[in-house]
C-alpha cells in the first residue's frame, strides 16, 4: 500500500519510550501555530513509499521498542497507518500515535478506518499543539492540553484512561 510521508527516523528517543521507529505522515489539516513539522502540512508534499518498505526498514532494526506514527496527521492516512501498526505489533513492538484530533472527536466520529487504526495503537497522544500551552517539561508531548491515552483501557472502560509509564 502506498503512503505519503514527510520522513522517518530509525532511532527516535523523543517520540515515546525507548528506541522507536518514527513515521512522519505527510498532510495535516490542523496547521497548529508553532508546529515543529510545518513542512508536513501540505497533503501534496513529501514523497510516496510503500508500507512494505517502511515495515522492512522497521524490522531491520533489532533495537526498537516501538513504532511511532506522527505527522502531519496519521488519522488522515488511517489505512496505511493501520497496516504499519499491525506489522509493528506482530513484530512485538508497541505503537504510539500522535494526532491533532481529540479522543472524543475520534470516538464520536466512528470513522471505520480511524477506529481500526485506534484499535492497533497502544498509546494515543491526542489534541492539537497549542503554542500558549507549550512546555518543555512534559514527557512525549508538546503542550499541556495533550494527553497520553491508554487506548485499550480507554476503549474497555468507555472513558479516557491516561497512560502511565512503567515504574522500575
Amino acid at each position: 500500500m502506498e503512503i505519503r510521508i514527510f520522513g522517518t527516523v530509525n532511532d527516535s528517543v523523543v517520540d515515546g519510550p525507548g528506541i522507536r521507529y518514527a513515521v512522519f505522515v505527510q498532510g495535516c489539516p490542523h496547521h497548529c501555530e508553532g508546529c515543529h513539522n510545518p513542512e508536513s502540512h501540505d497533503f501534496r508534499g513529501g514523497y510516496e513509499v510503500t508500507t512494505e518498505e517502511i515495515i522492512q526498514q522497521m524490522k531491520a532494526n533489532p533495537l526498537l521498542d516501538g513504532l511511532t506514527l506522527s505527522g502531519g496527521e496519521p488519522m488522515c492516512s488511517p489505512e496505511a497507518c493501520t497496516e504499519l501498526a499491525e506489522a509493528a505489533v506482530a513484530a512485538g513492538l508497541n505503537v504510539w500515535c500522535y494526532t491533532g484530533f481529540t479522543w472524543e472527536y475520534l470516538i464520536g466520529d466512528r470513522d471505520p478506518a480511524r477506529m481500526a487504526l485506534l484499535r492497533a495503537v497502544d498509546v494515543l497522544v491526542d489534541g492539537p499543539f497549542v503554542l500558549a500551552e507549550r512546555s518543555l517539561e512534559l514527557d512525549f508531548c508538546g503542550s499541556r492540553n495533550q494527553r497520553l491515552i491508554d487506548v485499550a483501557r480507554s476503549m474497555q472502560e468507555d472513558r479516557v484512561v491516561l497512560w502511565k509509564p512503567k515504574k522500575w
